[in-house]
């Protein structure tokens, strides 16, 4: 008889190791709701970051994209033409030059190719206009460059909208990038 109390007294350790699981399972339960939160707004935040970040990354990829493609050139025909005179200079001086138009691409090469005789026409005006003292430094030549570039988008893209830079930088729009000499001789 004196077996039976000792079996009554095994119970009461049972609850006392059940009490102590249930609280080690609910702190389990807490930590891991808690890092779950701060890792979800962890996640969001730095998805919203980087949905900033790929717009930037896509504008960048943009504009890159322009410089990664291979650069389209129109090569003019040579023109020689007779330079305004100089009032202390009474000789008579000529400008030879070939110049070639950097373009944006292929079909606006194609474009200015149709229009050709009527950028021809004003490039010849505006050429003859010019002193020989006008374009013998590399500024005048800079400025002879930039006015043609103008000139010429003014006949492929039609009437400008806006008033060309005043730095001279072509417009990411704009049909002709640049005039370019290769072979530029005053005589």
């Amino acid at each position: 008889m004196a077996k039976a109390p000792a079996k009554q007294e095994e119970p009461a350790p049972k609850a006392k190791s059940s009490k102590k699981f249930l609280i080690i399972i609910l702190a389990v339960v807490l930590l891991v709701v808690i890092l779950g939160g701060a890792a979800a707004v962890l996640l969001l935040k730095k998805k919203g970051d980087q949905d900033e970040g790929e717009g930037e990354v896509k504008k960048h990829a943009a504009k890159t994209a322009k410089h990664d493609v291979a650069p389209v050139f129109v090569r003019l025909e040579p023109f020689t033409v007779k330079l305004q005179p100089d009032p202390e200079k009474q000789q008579e001086q000529y400008l030879q030059l070939v110049p070639e138009l950097r373009v944006l691409d292929a079909p606006v090469a194609d474009k200015i190719k149709l229009y050709m005789p009527e950028i021809r026409h004003k490039m010849l005006l505006m050429l003859s206009s010019k002193k020989a003292v006008e374009l013998s430094t590399p500024q005048g030549v800079d400025k002879l460059s930039i006015d043609l570039r103008n000139q010429v988008n003014v006949i492929v893209d039609g009437e400008q909208k806006t008033a060309p830079p005043a730095d001279g930088k072509p417009r990411s729009e704009d049909s002709v990038q640049s005039v370019l000499f290769t072979s530029f001789i005053i005589q």
